[in-house]
């Protein structure tokens, strides 16, 4: 439990910076106070980590073929289109994360995969090892 809530954690902070970083991508909290935006940031990463790992494993496991014949490069546009889906599903609760295009969403995908496999590597001791 505490290694979900660390993963958790660490990318609500690589989505806060890529939002900082990147103009195209933002977030409307759900009250304009800080608790409220600290919650849409931990919600739309909860929503984002769920994405990824039920629909971005399928993708990834169909489209491996692909993968090898691009060399990597097909992984940038599967995780635009995971954080464009992300971003819609967030937007289905009338808060959550905003993508102003495909192209934006290819920027931010990058940059958030690059910030939180940083900062999930500093954080990374803090989770230490489930009992469970």
């Amino acid at each position: 439990m505490r290694r979900f809530l660390v993963s958790l954690v660490a990318n609500a902070i690589a989505l806060w910076l890529t939002t900082l970083i990147v103009t195209g991508v933002t977030v409307d909290p759900f009250q304009d106070d800080t608790l409220g935006t600290i919650l849409s940031f931990l919600f739309v990463a909860l929503i984002f980590g769920v994405v990824n790992g039920i629909v971005g494993t399928a993708i990834r496991i169909v489209a491996f073929p692909l993968y090898i014949l691009t060399l990597g490069l097909l992984s940038l546009v599967v995780n635009a289109l995971l954080l464009m889906l992300a971003a819609w599903f967030s937007q289905l609760f009338g808060f959550g994360l905003m993508v102003a295009g495909f192209g934006w969403a290819v920027l931010g995908a990058l940059v958030l995969a690059i910030l939180s496999a940083i900062i999930g590597s500093i954080l990374r001791p803090l989770a230490g090892r489930d009992k469970d």
